[in-house]
């Protein structure tokens, strides 16, 4: 009897290691999120959160902006703790979240093609061309709006895009993030904002041997785009913090690159404002200027 319960274990632990149709859960003890859209791709489960504005009614394109949430997070709690979603309904954009991939109980995304920099082997970038597929075949999207933005791990995909599928992606902002070494190469201007504190204990305002500081990126994108080397700067301290603003501007398309420095600033989606707005509409304000090819 004790043989015939111990054959009957071992079927249901083989039973319940197998999937229905040889198709991969992303969860692997990752958080899990609730009325998310999935994809297949490369036969594992790809999950996003989509939020369609009330005031969009399809009779003309509209901008999309992916938001990638940070290492370790989920889309659901990203597009909560990241919320841009009245930004969507007074503005009428479509909001995706995306859900990065899971790996030893932690999800993440892949901001280069390969290589040691990334956390797994999973294909980020083809999740990202899939799902602007399938969003786009299924409402009116202008194909010429589409923006990257992200918070820390989010926001090294968001460059990751700038630099490897710049076809795609209109305009990049990052927040709290940094730009990983696979850079290029870019067909077309790329307007680029960046907010970061000074006092980020996780990714260095100033780098370390891991991370470039945040002005070697800014260096980066300012010759990429040929805009003015000089800022012009502004500051603001009524907001519950003091933030300075650098605009290098003039560049090719009349893109420009710019930078919110939070002093004193954690590595945070930040709650200061500056000029009366937070993050979610700085972030938005900038990129909304731009299309595929420059100004708007």
């Amino acid at each position: 009897m004790k043989k015939s319960i111990l054959l009957f274990t071992m079927l249901l632990t083989i039973l319940s290691s197998c999937s229905k149709d040889d198709v991969k859960d992303n969860s692997e003890a990752c958080d899990s999120n609730t009325s998310a859209q999935s994809i297949v791709l490369d036969g594992i489960n790809r999950e996003y959160v989509l939020y369609i504005p009330n005031s969009y009614d399809g009779t003309s394109a509209v901008p999309v902006l992916l938001n990638f949430h940070s290492f370790g997070g989920s889309a659901s709690a990203f597009m909560i703790d990241a919320d841009m979603r009245a930004l969507a309904e007074s503005d009428t954009f479509i909001l995706v979240v995306p859900q990065g991939s899971c790996s030893n109980g932690s999800s993440h995304w892949n901001p280069c093609p390969t290589g040691g920099d990334n956390k797994s082997t999973a294909d980020d970038f083809g999740f990202v061309e899939s799902m602007i597929h399938e969003v786009s075949s299924q409402y009116h999207v202008d194909m010429k709006r589409i923006y990257a933005a992200g918070y820390s791990n989010g926001a090294m995909m968001a460059y990751g895009l700038a630099n490897n599928k710049s076809d795609l992606i209109a305009a990049v902002a990052s927040v709290s993030g940094a730009m990983l070494d696979c850079t290029g190469p870019i067909n077309h201007p790329m307007p680029i904002v960046h907010l970061h504190g000074t006092s980020d204990g996780v990714l260095p305002y100033n780098g370390n041997n891991d991370y470039s500081a945040v002005q070697s990126t800014l260096d980066y994108w300012i010759d990429f785009n040929n805009t003015i080397t000089g800022p012009t700067v502004s500051s603001d301290n009524s907001g519950g913090m003091s933030i300075e603003h650098y605009v290098y501007d003039q560049g090719d398309g009349s893109v420009s690159v710019e930078h919110y420095k939070f002093i004193g600033g954690d590595h945070v989606w930040f709650d200061a404002t500056y000029q009366g707005q937070n993050t979610s509409e700085l972030v938005w304000n900038f990129m909304s200027r731009y299309d595929i090819n420059g100004l708007r």
